[in-house]
């Protein structure tokens, strides 16, 4: 079983910068594909970012390619998502997510593909 909590979130002005952190319990974590996703007001929640249990490998929505980075370190079982040149349309909740079964390709920026969820961190880019 894992926990995911994640935290950084707050207000910031457009073009600004952000880092969110996403904390693991559970020894396997550091085997886990990890995703962040986000969900915007009166939206479905979508694909921001995910990365390997490696870190070796990362792969982000078309929205933030370049403006976001996703990073790890298992050995604090942690995944981060620096956030740059933030839009208002960057507003959101962000989630963390893992997943168990090793897979990162295709399926990875799918909901369905992620087994455990963290309750979420508010954004806020200010116009």
């Amino acid at each position: 079983q894992v926990q995911l909590v994640e935290s950084g979130g707050g207000l910031v002005q457009a073009g600004g910068s952000l880092s969110l952190s996403c904390a693991a319990s559970g020894r396997t974590f550091s085997s886990y594909t990890v995703g962040w996703f986000r969900q915007a007001p009166g939206k479905e929640r979508e694909f921001v970012a995910a990365i390997s249990w490696s870190g070796r490998s990362t792969d982000y929505s078309d929205s933030v390619k370049g403006r976001f980075t996703i990073s790890r370190d298992n050995a604090k079982n942690a995944v981060y998502l620096q956030m740059s040149s933030l839009k208002p349309e960057d507003t959101a909740v962000y989630y963390c997510a893992a997943e168990s079964r090793h897979h990162f390709g295709p399926g990875t920026d799918s909901e369905a593909q992620y087994d455990y969820w963290g309750q979420g961190t508010q954004v806020t880019v200010s116009s």
